[in-house]
């Protein structure tokens, strides 16, 4: 079986969905409620656990009934917790979320224990790094933290895989460890320094030389509907969305991360191969409401893969 390794935050996500997202000032009476776990960091690990991978999640949660949730759940996913810290300082992450009725979203976290993550509780998990196959990160734990985790799975020879989100400046040290980053095209725009106007003018070529020359080997490059952009050394190519008509697309991002890993994890795609199948995991996720209800199982990727 594959072995993934995420470091990243744990939530708990409280999600209305209402008509539009709310203007300054403005009250909007929602609908539906759900109360779901969240966060990027556990979305990617059981995201890749319902895709049939072995995860090991490095986090840390509150001492608190949301901890004690966020516990429980993994656990029902089969993700080893033995490195989910509790901090008796903090409370566990919160993620409030407005869900709009086509699809769009508009959320605040309140990051709590997540941002006490330290690179010494990934070194007190380092043994579950030996034998592991991919390493997952994103941004909502402490930048040293994530680097941390990179240098470690680089001494052990892991693929690392970096979501950069949310976007934000990125030192060139975390760059450098990093064997695949996944920006969206806003993110691209943030790590590159040019306007997110300017980053719509580019061609396909130049996003692919322009992400890449910040220092990872390879990327993908996900544009929503246009599908995703895969570049490396041998070039790019495009890989296109699957149509799905959208009910919530939170954790979108967070299932083709988790398919991406779980792929490339497997040895047996190329990266563009890889993509679609993180693709895929992507679209499924976008139909159904809350973050980690809406990650789909491996049998359910099998499935639209092959109805294209």
């Amino acid at each position: 079986m594959t072995r993934i390794i995420v470091v990243g935050s744990a939530n708990m996500d409280l999600v209305v969905q209402t008509p539009h997202i709310p203007g300054p000032g403005e009250t909007v009476l929602g609908r539906n409620f759900v109360m779901a776990l969240g966060g990027k960091g556990a979305n990617q690990a059981v995201g890749a656990a319902r895709l049939g991978a072995d995860v090991v999640f490095v986090a840390r949660v509150g001492q608190d009934t949301f901890g004690d949730q966020c516990l429980d759940g993994y656990r029902d996913e089969g993700i080893t917790v033995d490195y989910v810290f509790r901090d008796p300082d903090a409370a566990t992450g919160v993620g409030m979320i407005a869900v709009a009725d086509d699809g769009e979203n508009s959320i605040t976290v309140a990051s709590g224990a997540n941002m006490r993550l330290t690179p010494q509780d990934v070194e007190t998990a380092r043994g579950a790094f030996a034998g592991a196959d991919v390493l997952l990160l994103q941004l909502e734990v402490p930048l040293e933290t994530v680097l941390a985790a990179a240098l470690v799975a680089r001494e052990q020879g892991l693929r690392v895989v970096l979501n950069p989100a949310p976007a934000q400046e990125i030192p060139d040290e975390i760059l450098a460890a990093v064997d695949v980053i996944t920006p969206n095209r806003v993110e691209a725009a943030g790590l590159m320094g040019i306007s997110d106007t300017e980053v719509q003018a580019l061609s396909d070529e130049n996003l692919a030389k322009g992400v890449l020359g910040l220092g990872p080997s390879e990327a993908v490059i996900t544009l929503g509907a246009q599908g995703a952009l895969v570049a490396g050394s041998w070039g790019w190519t495009r890989v296109a969305a699957f149509p799905v008509t959208p009910v919530d697309t939170t954790a979108a991002g967070d299932a083709f991360n988790a398919g991406l890993a779980v792929a490339l994890a497997r040895g047996t795609m190329a990266l563009d191969q890889a993509a679609r199948y993180a693709s895929a995991c992507g679209a499924l996720a976008a139909t159904k409401l809350g973050a980690q209800p809406s990650l789909p199982a491996a049998a359910a990727v099998v499935r639209l893969l092959g109805e294209e």
